[in-house]
């Protein structure tokens, strides 16, 4: 199952110079994922960013998914012989 993250991400320029935000937020989805990659659980950050919420957290995650996805190279296709 993919989560649909786009109602949950937004993009302002007027809001942190247009980084990915929480919709309705300031929190950074760079925030986020390095919250996680320090080792924070899904409810830790609710709890230290009471803005969020674990759907808005795990959209965070899908968006990165789909971020790292589209910038992995393409690989060449095989030689048919």
């Amino acid at each position: 199952m993919t989560i649909d993250y786009q109602p949950y991400i937004v993009r302002d320029p007027a809001i942190c110079g247009g980084v990915p935000v929480v919709k309705g937020t300031r929190v950074t989805v760079r925030t986020i994922l390095a919250s996680l990659a320090e080792g924070m659980s899904v409810e830790e950050i609710v709890r230290d960013f009471p803005t969020l919420d674990v759907p808005a957290v795990r959209a965070v995650i899908a968006f990165a998914a789909v971020s790292a996805e589209e910038d992995l190279p393409v690989p060449p296709a095989p030689l048919l012989a």
